[in-house]
């Protein structure tokens, strides 16, 4: 792609912030040698404004000196930074759209949303404007925008990649992830970012399907899951149906709102109310309800949340993997309205919730397609397995390849 054109395409992507250029150094050889790569506009980057997509934090933010320690790791593997991509605003939505700053396209469905909160990362990669992109998952904002825009992504396990120099939402759900079209490129850069596991998948995993969430969805999603797990039957076997949802779906996804409120607003309450930020549509609600969160409600849906999570890594065992869908649906449309947008992320926590309070790896493959546009398989393993899965993840991209 000549010069021109990139700047053509990258400019009707509206994925990239348009901050003036900064040169930064990246290793000459490596594992990720000539890998573009695109940073959510959260990461602290040498000689850059971390925006976070909120004009507010824009012009309080100045020019760091220093890069977040996985920008600096995967370029001193040879990635090569191309520019820092919009994110919804402070994270806090699931949509793509932010208020302030626009819409990023989604490569893989142009007239549907592209998910966020990590929507300039998915964007810049479902327009192959970059083949690696850094983005976070707090409550889906890697998972879902990889399902609504057709790539590999990662919500790792809680903790494994430092989010030093990264703007926090929800400090015990945020997670590092990243997104790629590719798997060769999307695990090198597991192996650059991840470490060893520290409790390795066997070879041949347990299989379980989340039979419960399959009953939360519309009969066309669960005639597309079973299809693909027919494709998949030489790797996956036949999975178990299991309960997930220990003790309801709703008494997880009030944890979980209850808990990222809670913290949401500890790290952004001040700010907000000291500078009156003018927060879009959806953002403004969300934290509005957040101030309201009380320490006595934190402290009681953080023991839902441990009881869930001795529950659920049970479940698991060191030897089990668990399949479902990555979303409750396709993207829906652009033109759909806030308050449809709204039903659909409430939907989308309900099942999203599974590893945000496990602290377990979720990864979403693009295996499956509805409605013309694409739609994520994912599967979520034991805490400290990461890598593995990537790999086990990899042999079920090959069998549908």
């Amino acid at each position: 792609m000549t010069a021109d054109a990139h700047a053509a395409a990258a400019a009707s992507a509206r994925c990239f912030v348009p901050y003036p250029p900064v040169p930064l150094e990246n290793a000459a050889a490596g594992p990720l040698a000539g890998v573009r790569l695109a940073v959510k506009d959260i990461f602290d980057v040498a000689g850059y404004p971390t925006g976070c997509g909120n004009p507010h934090r824009l012009a309080m933010s100045g020019i760091k000196s220093s890069s977040a320690p996985a920008v600096q790791a995967l370029l001193q593997a040879g990635a090569h930074f191309v520019g820092k991509v919009y994110t919804d605003e402070l994270a806090f939505s699931m949509n793509g759209k932010n208020a302030h700053f626009g819409t990023p396209r989604n490569g893989g469905a142009p007239d549907r949303i592209p998910g966020g909160s990590s929507s300039g990362s998915a964007s810049a990669v479902s327009n192959d404007l970059a083949d690696l992109a850094l983005g976070t998952d707090t409550g889906g904002s890697v998972r879902v925008p990889a399902s609504h825009c057709g790539l590999i992504g990662l919500r790792p396990t809680h903790g494994r990649v430092s989010l030093a120099g990264v703007m926090d939402l929800a400090s015990s759900f945020d997670t590092c992830g990243w997104f790629a079209r590719d798997m060769g490129v999307f695990s090198r850069a597991g192996e650059v970012l991840l470490g060893p596991d520290s409790a390795p998948l066997p070879e041949q995993p347990r299989t379980m399907v989340a039979a419960d969430v399959l009953a939360l969805l519309e009969p066309r999603v669960q005639e597309v899951f079973s299809q693909t797990l027919d494709r998949l039957a030489g790797v996956i076997g036949t999975p178990q149906p299991v309960k997930t949802a220990a003790p309801s779906f709703d008494t997880l996804y009030w944890a979980f709102r209850h808990i990222q409120g809670y913290e949401a607003w500890q790290a952004h309450g001040e700010q907000i109310r000291r500078h009156d930020f003018q927060l879009g549509p959806g953002v403004a609600e969300r934290f509005s309800w957040s101030a309201t969160i009380t320490p006595q409600q934190m402290q009681q849906h953080s023991a839902v949340r441990a009881g869930f999570r001795e529950v659920f890594q049970r479940l698991l065992g060191q030897d089990g993997v668990l399949l479902l869908p990555s979303a409750p649906d396709v993207a829906p449309l652009l033109t759909d309205s806030e308050q449809s947008l709204e039903n659909y992320r409430n939907q989308a926590v309900r099942m999203l919730c599974l590893a945000g309070l496990s602290g377990c790896p979720q990864i979403s493959l693009p295996l499956m397609r509805l409605d013309g546009a694409p739609f994520g398989f994912s599967l979520i393993a034991p805490v400290g397995s990461d890598r593995s899965l990537i790999r086990y993840a990899a042999r079920l991209m090959h069998e549908c390849a």
